[in-house]
């Protein structure tokens, strides 16, 4: 069985659920996004910025499918809105979406299983990732949704 490749299917399947959304909630998500970057620049520990970062990386991927009138359902909620990226902005961004599932799973076992589970390393890389991802959406409100910012561009 072919996997399925565009919103419409994903809803089809129940993965989805439609979702109207409004300048508000754009706004208010991507304070979240530019809070959480500016947070996890800023923290000494590790961990937390890796935390933090993926925290805005999936506030950006929500905004991308708040916009495009969906959310993801309750089962695999994070992975789904996660896995949508490609979906959205196009097969480019496939290898995207791989990188911010393995952060997932990163940030899962720091939260929930061990101290020190990232490094350095993948917490500068996830930051630096998510500032351009960033870009990326903002970019695609204005071309597809500029509506939705709000009469202001970020």
């Amino acid at each position: 069985m072919e996997a399925p490749t565009s919103l419409k299917q994903w809803r089809e399947n129940g993965w989805l659920v439609p979702h109207q959304t409004s300048v508000r909630q754009i706004a208010d998500l991507l304070k979240i996004a530019d809070r959480d970057l500016a947070l996890a620049s800023r923290t000494d520990d590790v961990d937390w910025c890796f935390g933090i970062a993926y925290n805005a990386a999936l506030k950006l991927c929500t905004i991308l499918l708040y916009a495009s009138g969906y959310r993801a359902g309750r089962d695999l909620n994070h992975y789904r809105t996660l896995m949508s990226l490609a979906l959205i902005l196009g097969d480019d961004r496939k290898a995207d979406t791989s990188y911010l599932d393995r952060c997932r799973m990163k940030r899962n076992e720091l939260e929930y299983e061990r101290v020190g589970a990232a490094t350095q390393s993948e917490a500068k890389e996830l930051l630096e990732f998510v500032a351009e991802l960033k870009l990326g959406v903002t970019r695609w409100l204005g071309e597809h949704r500029p509506d939705l910012l709000g009469g202001t561009s970020r």
